[in-house]
């Protein structure tokens, strides 16, 4: 069996003897229970030693959608959609306008799991408001709400594991593709974005981009034990012509070739394409993603390329 390159690591043939042999073994837990004992038993692992069991999860569908491990549970679950409650708490609000020094200085509050009710209200903001709904989103990850100086909310964003590979965004680091796999958990995906529907309140998007960009270096690093090095998004161009990142100097480097992060067939080629956008958060971020290893960006944030 020949090895594999995923989510950053390399798989060789004991490896994956090993993943085959657990599933066949251990068939009646959980796949998030089988995730945690793979990683485990494989010391897959992030830098703060908690458990990357969420990528564990996807490189088992990865494995049951080439035939070479059976998950029969997970199959069945997958014909239960997830439910995102839907709650008086997330209907709209009344309408907020008018200049954005009435609702300064802005907050970003980090919402976690532990948050209980506020975390299942991001979560329905996204669902109810964004044009792409709700996903559980991949790997390591990061909730924002945005609130005003009173408390009101104003938006929320979701920051989570980034595309495995995107031709524009390699080409413009410069890396390797050892490298990329080496260093891709540096580069942190700004994968929602909500300024929620009745808001409406002149240069708040780039507002809430420039206090992000400061803000979450540091609360990544505290949950995960390591400072990313840039930041990417996918702009639908179709919808939304990128002015908030363009203003906030992220930088524009091409198109997605419309596939989405698993369709590993091609089979959906020129259907969702993106337009590309990448942050670096230090001065040498595409020098830095290129070593070995890549060091972190430490203490205040340095001016970008």
């Amino acid at each position: 069996m020949p090895e594999i390159d995923f989510s950053g690591r390399k798989f060789l043939p004991s490896d994956l003897d090993l993943i085959i042999q657990v599933t066949k073994r251990f068939s009646t837990l959980s796949l998030t229970e089988l995730s945690k004992t793979l990683c485990e038993l494989l010391e897959w692992k992030r830098p703060n030693g908690k458990l990357k069991y969420e990528e564990c999860r996807a490189l088992l569908e990865r494995l049951q959608s080439e035939n070479l491990i059976s998950l029969p549970v997970v199959r069945k679950m997958k014909c239960t959609p997830r439910r995102i409650p839907l709650t008086e708490e997330g209907n709209p609000q009344a309408a907020a306008t008018g200049p954005l020094q009435q609702y300064e200085p802005l907050s970003l509050r980090m919402v976690q799991a532990c948050d209980g009710p506020l975390y299942s209200l991001v979560n329905q903001y996204i669902q109810r408001y964004h044009y792409l709904n709700y996903r559980v989103p991949f790997g390591a990850q990061v909730r924002y709400l945005v609130q005003s100086r009173i408390g009101s909310h104003l938006a929320c964003m979701l920051f989570s594991s980034p595309a495995w590979k995107m031709a524009p965004r390699e080409a413009w680091i410069g890396w390797t593709d050892e490298q990329r796999g080496r260093n891709l958990q540096y580069v942190v995906s700004h994968s929602r974005f909500l300024i929620l529907p009745w808001v409406s309140v002149s240069s708040l998007a780039s507002k809430i981009l420039s206090l992000v960009i400061r803000q979450l270096p540091q609360d990544w690093q505290a949950l995960y034990g390591y400072r990313p090095l840039l930041l990417e998004t996918l702009v639908d161009g179709s919808r939304f012509l990128g002015t908030s990142y363009r203003a906030s100097n992220w930088i524009y480097l091409g198109k997605t070739q419309g596939r989405g992060r698993m369709d590993r067939m091609h089979v959906r080629d020129g259907q969702a394409i993106k337009d590309i956008y990448v942050y670096p958060l230090c001065r040498t971020a595409r020098k830095r993603l290129c070593q070995d290893p890549a060091p972190k960006c430490t203490g205040s944030i340095e001016a970008a390329e």
